[in-house]
This record gives structure tokens, sequence and C-alpha cells, in this order.
């Protein structure tokens, strides 16, 4: 398996620290409203990543912080009358309502930064022992001029940094790139007992902390989107490595930026989304299969006419889900035919390509070829005269292939409650009494409430559109 390492700008050979097992730390949501879609392509890119790894033998703990204290969560708080802490609770429900409705599986800890504020003390006071930090009218500074590797994440010297970097002038640090990582209290904030007087930790002390306290001193891998390249991750770096001396992550991975209709996303463009109002109008499959449909360190572009092209191909593969779950009940063959066991031999190469493909730094996009041609070849080959066993193998392995991405999961064959089978039986009897009229407005109510009937040779199959 190969993974793109930002550290290093190059493809390297994943080899987790201990064998078998992967520490992955996600950055995670500041929580002061609901997230946007292009966190929702960062936290579904790498939950599959986390699942592929799953899928491929490891025990992957994964870590996904909640950024609980920020300049913004203050703002909001204050202008709503609420205390930050409620704010937080408020939007860290809201998260998860969102991420479990795209099936994002739950993180093994979310931790939230409050939590951990003796640990960050505890964290700061080191850096200051070791002469990487200083303390000015109770705020605290790591001294970036101290790490000799400052900049090597986003491949930039310090003077290039500096040169490009928009910076909050204050006179009273050693250097301009200098950043707090120990903030004194202002009038109105949130605050907690230190050394240093009443204050609140920065934001890149906080998941330099929850990383080293929940998975150790080198950790497998550090993921966000590109965005948090510079300043997040590479003062992450500088902090991490000097208290420890050691590294802080073997591999980095980033996820591209996501555009809405080839301009970026801005709430001053009109065209910034939240995932909430993208699922009001969209199943999760699609979200899911769309923002899969790019690599991931390829920016993609976000569109609604991109999102009904997903939608159909989507269908196509629910069609053939459907099928092979009405033919599980057709069939009366229950066993894998002699001249049935090569064609299992042909499709398993199937799973082979796809891992290949998600092996190749997760190239989700070649992936997702895969299982769409593999679906069009069952569907040619998959028919009323196959055995129950190869149906049941075809239907399996398709949702095998599914799982890492997070999607082809459900069933398409559902129990219709009495009322639906009524309706149906009335809609068979006129037919039989040739009252076509009424058969076709039948079926037309039927599909506007999402239900779609199909007449084979094996009878009338329904099926639930979105």
């Amino acid at each position: 398996m190969k993974v793109f390492n930002t550290l290093t700008r190059k493809k390297e050979e994943f080899i987790s620290i201990k064998p078998k097992e992967v520490n992955m730390y996600v950055c995670g949501p500041t929580v002061y409203n609901y997230f946007h879609i292009g966190n929702g392509r960062t936290f579904i890119v790498f939950d599959t990543v986390r699942r592929y790894l799953e899928y491929r033998g490891y025990k992957v703990n994964f870590i996904q912080n909640f950024t609980d204290i920020d300049d913004k969560m203050i703002k909001k708080a204050n202008e709503e009358g609420i205390t930050v802490k409620e704010l937080g609770d408020r939007f860290i429900d809201e998260y998860y309502k969102d991420a479990d409705a795209l099936n994002i599986e739950r993180a093994t800890v979310n931790p939230r930064a409050t939590e951990f504020i003796d640990e960050i003390v505890q964290f700061v006071k080191d850096l200051i022992d070791k002469g990487y930090a200083y303390e000015v009218d109770g705020d605290v500074y790591f001294e970036t001029k101290k790490f000799d590797e400052y900049g090597k994440l986003s491949g930039q010297n310090l003077e290039d940094l500096q040169a490009g970097a928009r910076i909050n002038v204050d006179e009273r640090k050693k250097d301009p790139m200098d950043f707090a990582i120990w903030k004194k209290q202002k009038p109105g904030e949130p605050a907690w007992e230190s050394p240093w007087g009443m204050g609140r930790p920065g934001w890149h002390i906080e998941c330099s902390c929850m990383a080293y306290k929940l998975l150790g001193e080198t950790i497998d891998i550090h993921a966000g989107g590109y965005d948090l390249i510079f300043p997040h991750h590479e003062n992450e770096i500088a902090q991490s490595e000097c208290r420890t001396g050691k590294t802080f992550a073997k591999y980095w991975m980033h996820s591209a930026f996501l555009n809405v209709n080839n301009e970026k996303m801005s709430k001053s463009l009109n065209n910034f989304f939240t995932a909430r109002d993208i699922l009001a109008k969209y199943a999760p499959d699609v979200v899911r299969l769309f923002m899969l449909s790019g690599h991931y360190r390829t920016q993609l572009n976000f569109s609604e006419d991109l999102l009904e092209s997903t939608k159909a191909g989507l269908e196509r593969i629910y069609n053939a889900i459907g099928n092979l779950e009405n033919l599980l009940d057709e069939i009366k063959e229950e066993n894998l035919k002699e001249n049935e066991k090569d064609y299992v031999k042909h499709i398993d190469e199937y799973r082979d390509k796809y891992i290949e493909k998600m092996d190749d730094d997760f190239n989700t996009a070649d992936a997702i070829a895969v299982i769409f041609d593999m679906v069009r070849d069952i569907n040619t080959n998959i028919t009323i005269d196959s055995s129950k066993e190869l149906v049941k193998y075809s239907l399996d392995l398709i949702r095998e292939l599914g799982n890492p991405l997070g999607i082809l999961q459900n069933s398409v064959k559902e129990n219709l409650d009495e009322e639906m089978e009524k309706i149906i039986e009335q809609r068979q009897q006129a037919r039989k009494e040739k009252n076509w009229a009424l058969a076709d407005k039948i079926r037309d109510d039927l599909k506007d409430r999402g239900i779609v009937l199909e007449d084979t040779p094996q009878g009338v199959r329904w099926k639930k559109i979105n």
C-alpha cells in the first residue's frame, strides 16, 4: 500500500509503527455552526481511508477532535447570549446528526479541547522549560526560529513563510512568525487557571496535546484539509517535536479543496452550502459517491448537474442490487453449478483490481470505476437461470467493495406496509379487468409517493426512489 506523504511530497510505502495497527488523528470541526460541504468532503475522505485500512486488516485507532474554544466560538456565543460550552454542546450534537446521516463512522474518541486543559498547560510549561516558548504579560508564544525544521511540511523556509503570511503585528513577540500557544483572558472570555494567569489554549496546541495524550509521541497518520498545512499543521509539528524530540507523525495526508460551480465556496458569492442543505435534497450514498468520485488530492467541483449525474450512476448500481435481491426470491436452484465456478473466479478479479486501485494512495475514483465495470458484468451474466449461490456471491461482492466507500449497503427490497400491498393488489386486479386508466393512475400515485413499479415476466417488482 502506498500513501502520498505531504511531508516528503511523494508516495511512500505505508508501514505502520505497530504491525496491523494504525494510530490516526484527523483535525475535526470548530463547533460554532453546522459543517459545510467542504468540511464534509474531508470527513468523508478520511472516514473512507479509515474504513479501507480496516478492510485490509488493520485495527485503526481513529481520533477526530472538536475545537470547542476559539475566537469564532466566543463571538458566536456572545451574539446569542449563551456560554461557549452551551454553543459547543449544541453543535457537537448537530455534527453527529449530519455525520451519522452521511454514514461517517464514529471516531474511536472525539476529544474536546476543553477536556484537556491540564494537559495543555503542562505541554506549554514543558516548551517554556526547554527554551522553545516564552511568556509575555500572560500570553505564551512559541519561538519558531528555535525549531530548525520549521517550514518542512509546507516546503518553505521561515523567511518565505514570513513574507507570504498575513501576520498580526504584536511588538511583544520576539519574531512576527512566533505563534500563541496560551492566550491571556480578555473581558467576557472563558478562561482557566495557569502559571501565567487566567487564559485559554491557542488553537495549534490543542491538537498536539490531544494527539500526544490519546495516541502517543509518534503517530502513523495525521490528516486534514489542504488549508491546514500552514500554519496549523506546521505549528503542530514544531511544538510537538520540540517537546518530545521525536517525529510527530510518519505520514501527513491532506484533502484538496471543494469548489462550487468552479468558484471557491464563500458566503459572499452565495455558493455556501452546509452538509445538511445537501442532505435535504440528496441521499447520503449520492453525496458520498460524488465526494469520492475524484481523487482526494484533486480539487473537486460541486454542482447540481454533477450531483444529478452521480445520482443516475448510483441508481444503475442499485437497480442491479434490486435485480439480484429479486432473483434470490425467484430462483429455485440453490447450489453453485459446475459451469459457474469459472465465473466466480472471473468476478473475483474485480476485487483484486479494486484493491490495486485503493492501495495506490486510496484512489477512490478508479476504485469506483472498477465497481461500475463489475456491475455491468454481473448484469449481463447473472440471470434467472443462475444458482442462488452465485447470485448471493455477486450481491455480497458488490456490498463488500462498496463498504469501504461507505455506500451500497442499502436493501432495495423492503417490506411494504399493508396499505401499499393492498394498493398493488388493486392495480393488479385493474390490469386483469383491463381497466388500464385505473392501473396507470395507481402506478402514477405510487410514483408520487416514491415507489416505482416494474412489470416483469416474473411478476410486479417495486423499488423506492429518492
